[in-house]
């Protein structure tokens, strides 16, 4: 019996469904995307008409502009050519979403960037039963385990503390949409004392409490007092921001870095932070798997990230597994995780 063909293959312009005419997360020009969520690696200007989630249409809004929208609930079905299409909440941060597509009964779900740990700041992850199931990978390695996110948020608040006592400000790195919000939600329950912001993070944080979303209250650094001290603040400020000019108001200040990657001790030292916070918003390695097990998918697609482990360990386990290497190949250290 001759095969089906495949309902997303690999195009220079992105990952492409046939049956529908549509790229999903496209990195070039194309006149119908999907998009996943609202970070820059996966939504892009110059598309002709953007498939979103409702939930994620403020933070395109503000990233993209004014564009083609085409908006949907979640779980919500609208049909592109001859694809059957619903998006589906991926956890990864406000708005993300999965890509369902059914074509003559076949079920394939692209997941875009997702994790399982709660999060205050987004609509949990569904599991959503398919045929093929084309999954990120991130930190698709062993080693790759998460803590509980409120421990963290509490070692954050007595770190911050610690600064306090010595005269350092604690200022805390972390990507600026997604991961700073979701700690700055997280933070809410163990203090009641203002964080300060850098403005390349606060212009996200107003799109998150302009959907609803509940944080600490913040100030903006630069609203600050001029000669002001800074000692025992919380100061949340982008990676891009360690070693620059605008740290130097900070006259002693220890530096933090929220990252998965923190879980190898060895990348804090190389990156020369004082502390390592281990938070992502990305499925470690165990969720992973078992994400990849409760969707019944018998045959499985691993792209972004570390997929050779993922592939071996699924391949080993009696699962049909193959990677895709996308423009967006390895993660890149600090970038959003």
């Amino acid at each position: 019996m001759r095969a089906r063909p495949d309902l997303v293959v690999l195009r220079p312009e992105g990952l492409y469904c046939p049956a529908g005419d549509f790229y999903i997360d496209p990195w070039k020009p194309v006149a119908r995307a999907v998009i996943t969520h609202g970070h820059g690696d996966h939504a892009r200007s110059g598309m002709g008409v953007y498939h979103v989630v409702a939930d994620g249409l403020p933070i395109l809004r503000w990233r993209l502009g004014e564009q083609d929208y085409r908006v949907y609930e979640y779980g919500e079905p609208f049909d592109l050519g001859d694809a059957r299409v619903s998006l589906h909440p991926a956890g990864h941060v406000l708005g993300s979403s999965q890509v369902r597509i059914e074509v003559d009964g076949e079920v394939w779900v692209a997941s875009g960037d997702y994790k399982r740990q709660p999060d205050p700041t987004c609509v949990p992850f569904e599991v959503v039963h398919c045929d093929v199931f084309i999954t990120e990978s991130t930190f698709g390695l062993p080693i790759y385990r998460w803590p509980h996110t409120p421990d963290v948020a509490r070692d954050i608040v007595e770190w911050r503390n610690a600064c306090g006592e010595r005269g350092e400000a604690a200022v805390l790195l972390c990507y600026a949409l997604g991961k700073a919000q979701r700690l700055l939600a997280e933070l809410e329950a163990f203090t009641d004392r203002p964080a300060l912001l850098h403005g390349a993070v606060a212009a996200g944080v107003e799109v998150y409490r302009g959907a609803g979303v509940r944080m600490l209250e913040t100030r903006l650094v630069s609203e600050t007092a001029k000669g002001a001290e800074f000692a025992g603040e919380l100061i949340v400020a982008p990676p891009s921001a360690a070693g620059s000019s605008w740290m130097r108001r900070f006259k002693r200040a220890q530096t933090g870095f929220a990252s998965g990657w923190m879980r190898v001790r060895g990348n804090r030292r190389r990156r020369n932070y004082d502390r390592g916070f281990v938070v992502s918003d990305h499925a470690d390695w165990p969720d992973l798997m078992r994400t990849i097990r409760a969707t019944g998918a018998s045959r499985v697609i691993a792209t972004h990230g570390s997929t050779d482990a993922i592939v071996r360990a699924l391949n080993e386990s009696g699962i049909a597994a193959e990677a895709l290497r996308t423009e967006f190949g390895e993660a890149v250290e600090g970038e959003q995780e």
